[in-house]
């Protein structure tokens, strides 16, 4: 059985679904395996403006699934980093995806599903999600979700919650930076997800895949010779491309670029 499913609709939104909500989505290898193919086939289809990560049932991930990390605990020291590996560069490739993300966080997000989350550009989450980086409990490190955890929500607070293991609610994740909006119920997580998709399209789509890479770029660097002629660099590309002519174009024009869809 698959498990997650892909959808594209009409306006270029793709949308990858944990499906297995017995196991309260739980991922396993052949699960990150099957992400990971997603994110690539999106990655490379120009039809896709727009990604949401959404789940089935009341979880969103309890992160890795306890069957397979037992079973991970008698692999050898070469299986282990192999499949750690194939688990870093999920994580990677999702932060890196050169479109907008978006996380619909409609329940419980723990360990590996809360590096989903930081690894997404916006997150979205019902009042009733929990958070909670629950490895250490088990005699382990949240160790490759780290990155996007600790750059999400703050040295501080991952001083507290990758140590303590503490749940903690969606407006403390909220607070901390892990989610930027949070909605009471079901039904205003979907207003707030189509909400965002809405904005969204109103971006030029190389622009926001440039922007994304400029954050990746610039982020936590010093502001020295190199980084700023590396921004001059790119805007002076941008500013010469033929979407930054359109952009530029349309507002003097007083119309809408011809990458926004008619409503």
């Amino acid at each position: 059985m698959p498990g997650c499913r892909l959808t594209i609709d009409a306006r270029g939104v793709g949308s990858i679904e944990l499906d297995r909500p017995e196991r309260h989505n739980a991922f396993d290898d052949a699960l990150i395996g099957e992400l990971l193919d997603l994110i690539n086939q999106l990655a490379g289809d120009a039809s896709v403006r727009i990604v949401v990560l959404r789940a089935a049932g009341k979880s969103f991930s309890a992160g890795a699934d306890l069957n397979w990390m037992r079973r991970m605990s008698d692999y050898d020291a070469a299986q282990n980093l192999a499949d750690a590996q194939q688990l870093a560069e999920l994580m990677h490739r999702l932060n890196s995806l050169p479109k907008p993300t978006i996380a619909r966080v409609q329940g419980a997000a723990f360990g590996g599903g809360v590096g989903l989350v930081a690894c997404c550009d916006i997150a979205l989450a019902s009042a009733r999600a929990l958070f909670c980086l629950s490895e250490v409990k088990l005699g382990l490190i949240p160790a490759v979700i780290s990155p996007y955890v600790v750059r999400a929500i703050g040295e501080p607070a991952a001083r507290r919650y990758l140590l303590s293991a503490e749940r903690f609610d969606a407006q403390q994740a909220c607070r901390l930076g892990l989610v930027h909006e949070v909605a009471a119920d079901a039904a205003a997580l979907d207003a707030q997800l189509q909400a965002m998709i809405d904005t969204l399209f109103e971006g030029g789509p190389s622009a926001q895949a440039e922007a994304k890479d400029l954050i990746l770029e610039v982020a936590g660097k010093s502001i020295d010779r190199d980084l700023i002629a590396e921004t001059a660099a790119r805007i002076a590309r941008i500013r010469a491309s033929d979407e930054g002519r359109e952009g530029l174009n349309a507002f003097l024009d007083k119309r809408n670029p011809d990458w926004v869809h008619k409503k």
